[in-house]
């Protein structure tokens, strides 16, 4: 049961940690950046933010 649990907590902590890449998807127009800079700096808060803020300005922008 600790496994299973270690397992669910890791796979949500993933999403949550690479959810502006997630925003990005397909349709961002500088993904791969944005993949990179949260991969490598993501884990600074503010990175993260700026990451999502970016991800989801350039999502609207393109709608």
């Amino acid at each position: 049961m600790d496994i299973a649990l270690a397992i669910v907590l890791l796979a949500v902590g993933l999403a949550v940690y690479f959810l502006p890449t997630l925003i990005a998807g397909s349709g961002h127009p500088h993904r791969l950046a944005l993949f990179l800079i949260n991969l490598l700096f993501g884990w600074t808060l503010l990175i993260w933010v700026g990451c999502l803020a970016w991800a989801v300005i350039q999502r609207q922008g393109r709608t």
